[in-house]
């Protein structure tokens, strides 16, 4: 079956649908429009209300529009491969699985993909607070994000050639690597286990601190104060640090440190060995 040109409206439009194509269709006002339905191909379509594809199972999008009253769009889903696509709506992503997005645009991302697993971003741009909150088993390359607090609670990601300005991300995170990335914000990676950064640029007040297992392989730290603190690090800057504060133990190597703090009160100091060029 095939739906072509058509504009729905109503609440459920097509309630549980399945093995069907559906193009160059508006879905105007009226909520949960495909919901529960199973192997949908989208294409040239726009979704204008609240919650299009929630239950839903092998489901594709290519050069679709969620406007940004189409809030809460994915939940519960499996299976949803979504292309060239522009979403401008809030909280998209919810306990969803087997996620793929290529070549998409997501303007207004803030509590998008909470909950999630299995999921691949490759040429994503996203802007929004809150991204990627308690996911798993995620990649990404050439991903491009604005906004704080992002990769809350995340365990085993891998990101790849991507630029970040975030304050506070990757806390509480497990078996997370950044790899030739830029990531610009304040406290990064508190509370995490198993975070590594290979080849990255970082800008950060009070970052890497209180983590188990960092790992930092050829790294720069722009403009960085006061890193490292009740860290137990394996790190290779290539530049100078501005402040090292109260590291908890392992090897830091680096440029310069302007400031070295080692209160033996709060730390073993010879518990780190700290290496510099002078």
């Amino acid at each position: 079956m095939t739906y072509k040109e058509k504009r729905f409206t109503g609440e459920r439009a097509l309630f549980s649908l399945s093995d069907c194509e559906i193009a160059d269709c508006i879905f105007d006002d009226g909520e949960s429009p495909l919901k529960h339905s199973k192997r949908i191909k989208l294409s040239d379509s726009s979704f204008q209300w609240k919650y299009p594809l929630w239950y839903s199972e092998d489901i594709t999008l290519e050069n679709c529009t969620l406007h940004d009253t189409a809030r809460a769009g994915i939940w519960y889903t499996h299976s949803i491969t979504i292309n060239d696509t522009l979403i401008a709506a809030p909280k998209t992503f919810r306990r969803s699985t087997g996620i793929r997005l290529k070549n998409c645009d997501l303007t207004n991302a803030a509590e998008t993909f909470w909950n999630c697993s299995d999921i691949e971003l490759e040429n994503v741009v996203a802007s929004g607070d809150y991204f990627m909150m308690n996911s798993s088993d995620i990649k990404a390359s050439h991903f491009r994000l604005s906004g704080n607090y992002a990769f809350d609670g995340v365990k085993n990601a891998e990101i790849t050639d991507s630029k970040l300005i975030t304050k506070d991300a990757f806390w509480n995170t497990e078996n997370v690597t950044v790899k030739n990335s830029y990531i610009c914000g304040e406290y990064i990676g508190w509370n995490s286990k198993g975070l590594t950064f290979t080849d990255c640029t970082i800008e950060s007040l009070q970052g890497l601190c209180y983590i188990d297992g960092l790992v930092m392989k050829n790294c720069r730290l722009l403009n960085t104060e006061l890193a490292f603190e009740y860290s137990s690090a394996d790190a290779e800057i290539t530049t100078d640090i501005v402040s090292v504060k109260n590291p908890y133990s392992g090897t830091i190597r680096a440029k310069s440190i302007g400031e070295l703090i080692l209160d033996p009160e709060r730390i073993d100091p010879d518990a780190t060995t700290i290496i510099t060029e002078e």
